[in-house]
């Protein structure tokens, strides 16, 4: 499991976020992945692209975990 901080932000977008820890090669195949319900917050699927990611919250895209901390 990787960890990824978001110091000094309340949160980031799943869709950044994706992008960010490189997961996805770029914020457009992030959301269309999110829209088909590949990505798990917190073992639910989320299809909301933007959805806020806070630090504590676990994400999980093919078969790799990103925990977010502050």
């Amino acid at each position: 499991m990787r960890e990824f901080s978001i110091s000094g932000h309340d949160f980031i977008p799943l869709c950044d976020l994706l992008k960010a820890a490189n997961l996805t090669a770029s914020g457009g195949e992030a959301k269309h992945l999110i829209a088909e319900g590949k990505v798990q917050v917190d073992g639910a699927v989320e299809t909301r692209k933007r959805c806020k990611i806070r630090a504590g919250q676990l994400v999980e895209f093919q078969g790799q975990k990103v925990r977010v901390t502050a």
